[in-house]
């Protein structure tokens, strides 16, 4: 098979997985967004690199959108709201950070293959999407592509579709945002 036929495969799969996001905790999402003081936003591996580009995104915005474990980010606060992207909701580092950010009385947010999981089971928003973990013998989505794959694509869009919401809510157009756009590259 060409590259090009691999590439409508996962296109193909990307489609699919819109059918199965839920609107109303997405909506949750946005408003929780909207409400926090500061946004900090976690995420192990390829799923933490598309963590940062949601944080870039925010920050665009003109949100104070933050990556825990950066130089410049501040303390985490009970107005802030932390959300952790992970595929199987059990990577440890991220456990405690939602374990320590939920003592400081801070609204979190699950967006991992499984709400029931440990960061699940403490987020106050649990956003599922579709995908197979790592260990693809778990999951209920079958894809062609290796590891979580399907779930870090998923995410960078969903991510993208937030912020549109986003946008329209606080009607804002990509003109203004290209004002906070990094300009010393």
């Amino acid at each position: 098979m060409h590259t090009s036929q691999y590439l409508a495969k996962i296109l193909k799969e990307l489609i699919r997985t819109t059918d199965h996001i839920p609107d109303e905790e997405a909506e949750k999402l946005v408003n929780g967004i909207l409400e926090a003081k500061k946004v900090f936003v976690a995420g192990a591996g390829r799923s933490g690199f598309m963590a940062k580009s949601f944080a870039m995104r925010m920050m665009h915005m003109g949100i104070d959108a933050y990556v825990p474990g950066e130089t410049v980010t501040p303390n985490f606060e009970k107005d802030d709201i932390l959300i952790i992207t992970s595929g199987s909701g059990e990577t440890k580092s991220l456990v405690s950070m939602s374990e320590k950010a939920k003592s400081i009385g801070g609204t979190i947010a699950a967006v991992t293959i499984f709400p029931e999981s440990t960061i699940g089971k403490i987020a106050d928003i649990k956003i599922k999407l579709p995908g197979s973990p790592k260990d693809q013998s778990e999951g209920d989505y079958n894809t062609i592509q290796p590891m979580g794959s399907l779930f870090e694509q998923t995410l960078l869009l969903f991510c993208d579709a937030v912020i549109l919401r986003f946008m329209e809510k606080k009607g804002l157009d990509t003109t203004k945002m290209y004002g906070k756009h990094a300009n010393l590259e």
